[in-house]
This record gives C-alpha cells, structure tokens and sequence, in this order.
C-alpha cells in the first residue's frame, strides 16, 4: 500500500490551469495564479462568523467565504503550533513528519526542519515563484538547518521563535537572518500584577504595552511583498501569531469591545502577560486579524489580481483551555461545542475553520464536508497552480483541487494524527467514524493506555459516547492504521508505539 494512499485524478499532472473550466469558459490565465494563506494561531473552530461566531466580528474573512468555498471539516497538522506547520509545509502527517512536537531549542528557536527537506516553499520555487513569509516560523532557531531561507523562503519577517511570539510588543524581530530592532523595551516574562495594584485600572498595565505592535508591523511588511511581486507569481504565507496569547491589542481595537460584556481582569501569574480587559482584548485581537485579512484583499483587488489569487484563511490548531491566562473559551463558544482544546485530538484540539477563494473559479458561496487536512495543500496547490507532475510521491497529502474546483472526488479513505505531548495520543478519522487514543505516555504510576476510544461523528459530532465495544470491526481497522501509520521518531517518542 502506497504511503500516501493519494487518490490520483483525471487531470493530475495535465495541468489543471489548462483543462479545468471556469464555470463553463476555458481556463485562460496569463500566469500562474498567486497564492494567499494566511495560517491564524489559536484560533477555534466557532470563532468565524461565517462559522457561528456571534460576539466576535469578522467581517472580511465572512467575506471571503461568501466569495469562495468553506471548508468544515478540514484538520490541522497537529494540536500545536511547530508539528502543524511542519505537516502544512511538508505534506506529511504526524506519523511522516520530521517534526512532530514542540521542542525547544535555546536560547531561541525550536527542532530544526533539516537541510534538504522538501517544503511547499521550495517546489514553488522551483516553479518560478517568489516566495515570503509573514508571522511566526517555528521550525527552527536562528543559523540552524530550519531557517526560513533555507526552506524555500526568499524573505522572511517575524519571530523565528515561538517563545518570543507571545509578547506582541518585542524588543525585535527577524528580517531574514538579521535582527531588526525596534521601539519597545524588553518585558519580563512572564508577569503579574503587584497585589496591591487595582486591576481593573487600565493604567496599571501601561507597563505591558509597547510603541510597535509586531501583528501591525508584520502585515505591513505582508502588503510591501504583495506590491514587490504583483508583476510575478508569489507565494504569501502569513503564519500571523494572532490570536495566540499574550492578550495585547492597540487600543483602537479594543475600544470597539471595551465595556461590552462583564469582563473580570486577568492579573497574570500563568505565564502570560495580565490584561484589564481579557475578553474585549481576545475579540478585538481576532477583529484586528480580520482587517489585516481586509487589507491583503483590498490590496489584491486595487493591483488588479483578484482572478489570479488564490486565498487560503485557517489555524495551525484549536483554541486554549477555557479560562487560560485570560482566556475564555466557553464565552465564545470557540469550539463551537465541539470537544477538546489546543493540545487534543478530539475535534476541537485540531478541526478547524477554513475558507478558500479563487475568483472565477472556485463557486462563490459553496460549502465541502470533504474531510481534508494540512498535509493535502502540498498537492491541492501544486494541483492548482498546473503542476501536478511535480507532486513528491512520498507525500501523505491528497489533492482537493478537484473539490475546490466543483468536481466530484472519492472521499479521503483515513486522516491520520499522532501527538507525543499532552500525555501522548493518537487519532484516525475515517469516513463518519474517529478513533482516538489517549495517555500513551508513562506518567507517574500510570502505565501508557492503548485503548482505543470510538465515536460515529455523523450521529455524536462531540464526541461524547465511546461505542468501541458495539463496533469492534471497526476498532480493528483504525488500530491497524494506528500501526500501519506510525514510524519511530528518536527526536519524538512514543515508546508503546515505538516497539516492534
């Protein structure tokens, strides 16, 4: 059986650009379409309001559904921040990837991707794109194997650090290989409020606010390389660190939610940066993404590129725990109930919203409950751009483009995931059915557990009744995947899987 078990279509590798109709006009563009994707950090499930969201607004990337496809039941690389990027940018799920945890590597950076590894970045390269990335990386510290520039990226700006990501007001941040210094002055991390201080006097967290806001300086530097390159194919990835934690926004953002509901203060003391006003600052945070959004598509628009851009909007996972270092996730029916948080495989740690817009050619307004994954854009895209022959057979990714692109398409036979933190788990979906298993890891006295949780998603979309006993046919498939997917990893063990 093939790695990858990618289900090759009629046109893969004949060039989708030259036979694919747009809604019943050939296909004739001047170039190869640009592609916009723009990774969210942290961010659930229901916190869209094109997926259900209510107090947050969103009114851009609502957009972008309207004008394009939602995708609602597409997954995350993982339950964390560096292994989901790793599986978006390599096309290998958990089971594949080099990375597949968090992993720090000091005094800045995480595990490195290696040299020689082939991202996204470097087959589009090789196809004539210039490509840059806008945000947070992760997969790799300064001068290791990993950086941006040795991934395929031709310009970098952001943290190269996801540690350094949660203060939105840093002392610097990375322009390829040299630091660009800026206007605030260090913080100490983490912090909390002096005891005697009033917390709910804003002016007793002035000490927490900078002069430059690095989601503001980010998008910029976004908007130039969109004006640097609207005269060639570009690959704009923007891993924004928007809405990740620390809660920090200007305050022209959060006087749109300032008052709006009963908002108890967050002095600190879990690791992160206290703020007066937590929920005002979670929303106003996730609006102010949405207008940088707003701002890449008016942009696209004015430099006349709309037909010829492809938009992806999603997040790299699911939201934090409720009520963690002043967040509130049951406030915002951030999963949109559905169970787990960031750092689970049950659907909220990792299901995740998603629009995709290509003007002209994927219909305006549609819907797909095709199930899809991080590792399918490798392919979907290169499927898209006309490069189908070019796709690595050794990738776990299936192409989507014909679902993108209104065409009928064999369900995915089985999405895999694998996850040695939060007490080690594993998880398959296949077709309505999802098999999960959780605390693999030895902790305490505990010994790893390999049972193997079942749930009908069509009919208990919350995962709430384990019916393994009922179904133990269906047990024994999901357990052979479990094996059949899993390599070793000696960066990232799991020693119960790891046997042979």
């Amino acid at each position: 059986m093939p790695r990858a078990l990618r289900i090759t279509t009629a046109i893969l590798g004949m060039g989708l650009l030259a036979v694919v109709p747009s809604f019943g006009r050939a296909a004739e563009p001047a170039r190869a379409p640009n592609i916009v994707f723009v990774l969210a950090d942290d961010l659930g499930y229901g916190e869209l309001g094109c997926f259900g969201q209510k107090k947050i607004k969103t009114p851009n990337i609502d957009r972008l559904a309207s004008e394009g496809m939602r995708l609602t039941q597409h997954y995350a690389g993982n339950a964390v921040c560096a292994p989901s990027r790793c599986v978006l940018l390599t096309g290998k799920h958990p089971g594949h990837a080099y990375i597949r945890d968090n992993k720090a590597t000091p005094p800045e950076g995480q595990y490195p991707l290696p040299s020689g590894t082939t991202t996204l970045g470097v087959l589009l390269k090789k196809h004539g794109y210039t490509t840059g990335a806008f945000g947070k990386w992760g997969l790799g510290g300064p001068e290791s194997t990993g950086v941006p520039g040795k991934q395929g990226i031709d310009r970098f700006y952001g943290y190269l650090c996801q540690a350094k990501a949660h203060n939105f007001y840093p002392p610097y941040l990375w322009e390829n290989d040299q630091k660009v210094v800026l206007k605030n002055a260090a913080m100490k991390l983490p912090d909390k409020l002096p005891p005697e201080a009033d917390p709910r006097d804003p002016a007793n967290y002035k000490k927490y606010v900078g002069k430059e806001y690095s989601g503001d300086l980010i998008f910029e530097q976004a908007r130039r390389f969109v004006k640097d390159n609207k005269s060639k194919p570009f690959f704009l990835y923007v891993p924004t660190t928007i809405p990740h934690l620390a809660l920090q926004v200007p305050d022209d953002s959060l006087a749109e939610y300032k008052g709006k509901w009963d908002d108890p203060p967050y002095v600190g003391g879990k690791g992160y940066l206290p703020h007066h006003s937590p929920r005002a600052a979670y929303a106003a945070m996730v609006t102010r993404l949405d207008r940088e959004v707003g701002r890449i598509m008016d942009l696209i628009k004015e430099l006349g590129l709309d037909e010829q851009t492809i938009f992806v909007f999603t997040s790299d996972n699911g939201p934090l725990n409720d009520r963690f270092a002043g967040t509130d996730s049951e406030f915002f029916h951030s999963t949109a109930g559905l169970r787990g948080y960031k750092g689970s495989l049950y659907e909220g740690g990792f299901r995740e919203p998603c629009v995709v817009r290509w003007k002209g050619h994927i219909q305006a307004g549609t819907v797909s409950d095709r199930v899809t994954g991080f590792e399918d854009w490798l392919p979907t895209l290169l499927d898209l751009i006309g490069e189908g022959k070019s796709i690595p057979r050794d990738l776990d990714g299936i192409s989507f483009a014909p679902t993108l692109l209104g065409r009928k398409q064999e369900p995915r036979p089985f999405l895999y995931r694998e996850f040695p933190g939060y007490g080690g788990q594993q998880a398959v979906r296949m077709g309505d059915w999802k098999g999960v298993r959780q605390k693999l890891l030895a902790r305490g006295m505990n010994k790893p557990n390999l049972h193997t949780e079942l749930y009908n998603l069509r009919d208990d979309p919350h995962e709430t009744t384990d019916v393994s006993a009922k179904h133990p046919e269906i047990v024994a498939q999901i357990e052979r995947l479990f094996k059949e997917q899993h390599t070793p990893s000696a960066i990232f063990p799991i020693p119960i899987l790891d046997k042979k």
